[in-house]
């Protein structure tokens, strides 16, 4: 992903609460059998003051990676969604992609048991909070027990990457008129609505719900 000035991100708070807001990641490595990729969820690691983060990987998929002899590159990726050119008016531009994304790159350190059953424990209460009768690894004798057996076939992993590029196109470079059109249609009921990503629009732009710049 190359770098660009009108859409470079390089807030660390704000790439953390996008992995917060969205933590399904794409893992990818390049073994001596070609690219591997792979899909998990990941979380923060508030322990370092660095950005940094924590994850897990369902055995054998550590050894498919080749891990932890090479970087790692994951994959975060935010709110995205096709931008109409019709949107502009009389604006001549040409139809787009929105998105928010960060690639983070870095050699993994492999965790230990007790470090990654702690990393499986906070992943579980990540998203277990948000429902009625909350669940959790260690909510009964009987589930403790399943969790501890369960994870032995992972493999927990934390990155601290050296190499960090993130991007967030959300109009940036664009007249007042045209943010405020194309966060107006995100924000409708066509085909192309994207509430998500309207607050995204709003939050790179500097936009309060009902402020209409022009």
């Amino acid at each position: 992903m190359r770098r660009n000035p009108y859409y470079v991100l390089d807030d660390a708070d704000e790439i953390r609460r996008m992995i917060d807001e969205h933590p399904w990641a794409t893992l990818v490595s390049p073994t001596s059998a070609g690219l591997v990729a792979s899909h998990y969820p990941i979380l923060v690691d508030r322990e370092r003051e660095e950005l940094s983060i924590v994850t897990h990987l369902g055995r054998p998929d550590d050894r498919i990676h080749d891990l932890p002899n090479h970087e790692l590159l994951v994959i975060v990726q935010g709110p995205h969604g096709y931008i109409s050119s019709s949107w502009y008016g009389a604006h001549v531009e040409v139809p787009t992609w929105k998105f928010l994304a960060a690639h983070l790159s870095g050699v993994p350190e492999i965790l230990s048991p007790e470090e990654n059953m702690a990393v499986l424990h906070r992943l579980v209460e990540h998203f277990e909070h948000r429902v009625d009768r909350p669940r959790l690894l260690d909510g009964t004798p009987a589930d403790a027990e399943n969790a501890r057996k369960d994870s032995r076939g992972t493999v927990g992993l934390r990155l601290t990457p050296t190499r960090i590029v993130a991007k967030r196109k959300m109009s940036q470079n664009q007249p007042a008129a045209i943010v405020d059109a194309v966060i107006g249609e995100l924000e409708g009921d066509g085909p192309y609505a994207s509430a998500a990503l309207a607050r995204e629009m709003r939050r790179a732009n500097g936009r309060e719900p009902g402020d209409h710049r022009s």
